[in-house]
């Protein structure tokens, strides 16, 4: 049964749907791949500021980020690509929360792929065509709308609100770090991934690596007189599959029940040799580890230390010639909330009044900004949100508009649950 505030949001919400629309339709139309987000963070800001909310904006620092054991750098240089806080001050009392999106988008990929222009924000059947549309500003501006709704609406909070819109969430979490890095905490945190409105409550995180085989080069027509790089890359690779399994086999939680491989691990790239009449004396093979909820990367690093290991002791050429293993480039951490804890039972009830079902909680197969959240700033965070991860990254994302406004009811509802009404 909803209370008399719940109603007023929601009507206000009701009321105000075509312009939560109309504002992701100009968010998608300016494109913030990595390195051009100022862009777009410049209507996230004049949104904040509009709310009358305390605006902080600030580029990155790669000498502060470095010194943390958490970060992965994708670059050392973040000039012109700014992180956004805008923060909404309580009366005092209550419990804070920190709304996370990260406004960053993967490239468009083939544009002949899509139905129309990636960037256009293209409405038809009630869904919006675009890069980011689903992954994920529909889900930063279901969080806005929800704040604007509690401040228009004349409702005053006992805790803070935090809306952090952050870049680098793609490749690694560099603006949430970023944000903790520079104070920002709270008692709980919600990041809107494109869960299709389903409660993670466990994330996997992961890892990319890259594997370095050696051969022995030699002329094609001779080539039993060289070492083929690429025949022991593919023991390599057996092994690394063979891992993927035994890791699996260890796993036994229903909240993977739906989920075929819960921590798999990906070899995306294999690149070797030089010639097609050459015996090939080099191929790399690069990757991603999954690392589940309760898992310390540490440990999972050394599981394919050792496995790379074993396949070299077995093979004479490899003994002589061990396989080298780096860690590179992405890397998100894993996360999980107790599925007792507090904030996850106000969100569950306040999905369940505006959805009027059961919610479906799972463990996420993929990493977000959560795992930073959680291990470095020991806030409990929850991944929910609208539009669907199996349109993310792909030609034609869209998300639906009638979940995203539903999406901004339950948030709405959340924080006003988990921060009190003053």
């Amino acid at each position: 049964m909803m209370n008399e505030k719940q109603k007023l949001l929601d009507a206000y919400i009701d009321q105000h749907a075509n312009d939560a629309i109309s504002f992701l339709q100009k968010m998608i139309q300016q494109p913030s791949i990595q390195g051009n987000e100022k862009g777009v963070q410049a209507i996230v800001i004049e949104k904040l500021k509009q709310l009358h909310l305390k605006v902080d904006v600030w580029d990155p620092k790669f000498e502060e980020l470095e010194k943390n054991s958490y970060f992965i750098a994708s670059r050392q240089i973040y000039e012109g690509s700014p992180n956004v806080v805008g923060v909404l001050r309580g009366q005092g009392g209550g419990k804070s929360i920190i709304l996370n999106g990260h406004i960053d988008v993967v490239p468009e990929g083939d544009v002949t792929k899509w139905n129309q222009p990636p960037f256009s924000g293209h409405i038809e059947n009630n869904k919006m065509y675009g890069r980011g549309t689903t992954d994920m500003k529909g889900g930063n501006v279901s969080l806005l709308m929800a704040m604007e709704a509690i401040i228009n609406s004349g409702i005053k909070l006992k805790g803070d609100v935090i809306f952090e819109s952050v870049i680098e969430e793609e490749t690694g979490g560099v603006g949430t770090l970023a944000t903790m890095l520079r104070g920002y905490k709270a008692d709980a945190a919600i990041i809107p991934e494109p869960t299709n409105m389903k409660l993670f409550i466990k994330q996997q995180g992961s890892m990319w690596f890259r594997v370095t085989v050696e051969g022995l080069s030699a002329h094609g027509g001779t080539r039993y007189e060289g070492v083929s790089a690429i025949d022991k890359a593919w023991k390599v690779y057996d092994a690394i599959m063979k891992l993927e399994t035994k890791r699996n086999a260890t796993i036994n939680d229903p909240l993977y029940q739906h989920i075929s491989i819960p921590l798999p691990i990906n070899v995306g790239k294999i690149q070797g040799g030089s010639w097609p009449s050459s015996v090939p004396d080099l191929v790399t093979l690069e990757g991603r580890i999954g690392v589940g909820p309760h898992e310390e990367m540490s440990e999972v690093k050394n599981q394919l230390t050792a496995c790379l290991k074993e396949v070299s002791d077995q093979d004479e050429w490899l003994r002589e010639h061990h396989v080298r293993l780096e860690f590179f480039g992405g890397q998100w951490v894993p996360n999980f909330v107790a599925r007792d804890h507090p904030f996850v039972d106000v969100l569950v009830d306040q999905f369940e009044s505006v959805y009027n079902k059961k919610i479906t909680i799972e463990a996420s197969p993929w990493g977000t900004d959560g795992g930073l959240l959680g291990k470095v700033g020991g806030i409990p965070t929850l991944i929910i949100g609208p539009g669907e991860t199996k349109v993310a990254h792909y030609p034609n994302e869209f998300i639906d508009l009638d979940e995203l406004i539903k999406a901004s009811k339950v948030f709405a509802h959340t924080i006003l649950a988990w921060c009190e009404p003053a």
